[in-house]
C-alpha cells in the first residue's frame, strides 16, 4: 500500500510515498480502507524530528482518517466491514490502510461526507477533552480560543457557542477574523495588529477558560486575562517551551494552568474521549449546528503542498488528503 512518512527529519521535502504491507487488525481493532486524511500541526514536527511517535507507533505520519471497514480483529462486535467510520489514530493516516483501536472509531456522522469525515476525529476529539472534560467550560462562561482560524479553532468555536458559552478568539488576518466573526465569534482579535490581552481588558473580558496552542510566549499574557477560578489549558508551544508564571498573579485569580496532549494517552483514554464526544458532537453535526470546515482536499501525492499550506497558516479549518 502507498503510504507516507519523513524518514530523516526536515522540511517538506523529507515527506516521501513509499509502500509498504496492509496492516493487520489486532485484536480489539479494525481494518479501515482510507478514504481521506486529516493533516494536523503535529504532523509538521513529527517530519521536522520534534514529535516521534508513542512506543509502538506507525512511523507513518496521520492522526486522523475516514473510510470503509474492511475486517475486524478478534473480539470486535458493534462495528462490522463495509461500516462508513471516521477514526482517531496515534499514527498511520497518510496510507492506504490502517489498523486501529475499535475504541477510537465512530460511525461517519449524518449530513457530512466520508471525505469531510477525516476532519473531523483530531479536533474534535481535542476541543471536547480539553475545553469540556478538563476546561469544564459552562454555559454563560467566556471561552478565549488562540488560534481561531484553525481547524481546533474553528471547530472550539461552534462547539462553545452550541453549549452556551461567549467565544474570544486571536487570528492572524483579516480574512480570518471575518470568517471566525461569521462562525459566531463573539470577538475577534487580529494578533498582529492588536494585543489581544489590552483589548481584552480595555473591554472589561475575562475568560474563563482558554485553549492555548502557543505556550510560552502567551503565559503571562494568558494568565492576566484569566477570570477568578480561570482555567488556562495549554496544547500546544508554538510560541516556546519556557516561560517565568507569576504564581502571585495565578494565587490572587485561585486559577489553573494545564498542559496536556491526546496522542500518547492510553487507549482506554481515548476510547472514553471519543465516547463522550460523540455522544455530545455527533448530534450537533446531524442537525447543522456544528460543521467540518475544509479549507482544501488535495491528493496524496500533494502531501508537500498540503504540509506548506499548514506552514505559512495560510488555512482556515483543515486541509485533508485523498486516497
Amino acid at each position: 500500500m502507498r503510504a507516507v512518512t519523513a524518514p530523516e527529519p526536515g522540511g517538506i521535502d523529507a515527506l516521501v510515498i513509499v509502500d509498504r504491507p496492509v496492516p493487520e487488525p489486532a485484536a480489539g481493532e479494525v481494518l479501515i480502507r482510507v478514504t481521506a486524511a486529516g493533516v494536523n500541526r503535529a504532523d509538521l514536527l513529527q517530519r521536522q524530528g520534534f514529535y516521534d511517535p508513542p512506543p509502538g507507533g506507525s512511523d507513518i505520519l496521520g492522526l486522523e482518517c475516514s473510510g470503509d471497514i474492511v475486517s475486524v480483529g478478534e473480539g470486535v462486535t458493534d462495528l462490522q466491514p463495509g461500516a462508513h467510520v471516521c477514526a482517531l489514530l496515534t499514527g498511520g493516516g497518510y496510507a492506504e490502510y490502517v489498523s486501529v483501536p475499535v475504541g477510537q472509531v465512530a460511525t461517519v456522522p449524518q449530513g457530512v461526507s466520508l471525505t469531510e469525515a477525516a476532519g473531523l476525529m483530531e479536533v474534535a476529539s481535542t476541543v471536547w477533552s480539553n475545553v469540556f472534560m478538563m476546561g469544564k467550560v459552562q454555559h454563560g462562561e467566556t471561552l478565549l480560543v488562540h488560534g481561531g482560524g484553525s481547524g481546533i479553532g474553528t471547530m472550539a468555536i461552534q462547539i462553545a457557542k452550541a453549549f452556551g458559552a461567549k467565544v474570544v478568539v486571536t487570528v492572524g488576518s483579516a480574512e480570518k477574523a471575518q470568517f471566525c466573526t461569521e462562525l459566531g465569534a463573539d470577538l475577534v482579535i487580529n494578533y498582529r495588529e492588536q494585543d489581544f490581552a489590552e483589548v481584552m481588558t480595555e473591554a472589561g473580558i475575562q475568560a474563563d477558560v482558554i485553549l492555548d496552542i502557543i505556550g510560552a510566549k502567551y503565559l503571562a499574557a494568558n494568565v492576566s486575562v484569566l477570570a477568578t477560578a480561570g482555567r488556562l489549558v495549554i496544547i500546544g508551544m508554538q510560541g516556546g517551551i519556557k516561560a517565568e508564571l507569576n504564581l502571585a498573579a495565578l494565587l490572587s485569580k485561585r486559577a489553573a494552568v494545564m498542559a496536556t496532549s491526546l496522542r500518547a494517552r492510553p487507549v482506554g483514554e481515548k476510547a472514553a474521549i471519543v465516547s463522550q464526544m460523540v455522544a455530545q458532537v455527533w448530534p450537533l453535526i446531524a442537525d447543522g449546528t456544528v460543521r467540518p470546515i475544509i479549507h482544501a482536499t488535495l491528493p496524496l501525492e500533494d502531501v508537500r503542498q498540503a504540509h506548506q499550506a499548514l506552514e505559512e497558516s495560510s488555512h482556515i479549518g483543515k486541509v485533508l488528503l485523498t486516497l
